[in-house]
């Protein structure tokens, strides 16, 4: 895992609803960055996915930049093709970016594990938070509020330090293509 404090790996990808090059230094001139990786056909995406819209309209226009991230192998999981995150994205109204990471490395730049997985930096792209959304899972009577993600976004949004208990997030994993899983998985 990232450790609290990491600066927050650069990125150029495209957003496969407006075809435009979305960089870090386009999404962090805030005081807070979120960067999310997620992925279509991840039930544990699918479950939470009302809350990340929420959250995506509620700081829409705030101090928070967002940003979404799909890693996964298309060729093998066609559900994660960049036509069929647009069609996500759009059905979804996400007012985020929605980026391709066509060849996997900012996945493995972050150390994203599963989807969903989240890093929140703060105002100098500091990571503050890495973990879960709150503890809500499919098939579970736990409801989805964001609680863990949200309370996380709020310190970073005021200037607070950040939590000193942070649970890893828990999904489905990512979708590397063969041969190519980071040593940080083989290890």
């Amino acid at each position: 895992m990232l450790a609290l404090g990491t600066k927050a790996p650069a990125f150029a990808l495209t957003d496969v609803t407006t075809q435009n090059l979305v960089t870090l230094d386009r999404v962090s001139d805030k005081k807070a960055t979120l960067v999310m990786f997620i992925a279509n056909h991840c039930p544990y995406v699918q479950h939470v996915l009302p809350e990340l819209v929420r959250i995506g309209k509620e700081y829409e226009h705030s101090d928070l930049g967002i940003v979404a991230i799909s890693s996964n192998d298309a060729e093998a999981y066609p559900e994660d093709s960049p036509e069929k995150m647009r069609l996500e994205a759009e059905n979804h109204g996400f007012a985020f970016p929605y980026l391709f990471d066509e060849d996997q490395d900012v996945a493995a730049a972050y150390t994203a594990v599963c989807t969903p997985d989240f890093f929140l930096f703060d105002d100098e792209l500091k990571l503050v938070y890495r973990g879960r959304l709150d503890e809500s899972r499919p098939r579970t009577d736990v409801p989805v509020t964001g609680r863990d993600l949200r309370d996380a976004i709020r310190s970073a949004l005021g200037g607070g330090d950040p939590a000193d208990t942070q649970f890893p997030s828990m999904g489905c994993s990512i979708k590397w293509k063969p041969g190519s899983e980071p040593e940080y998985l083989v290890s």
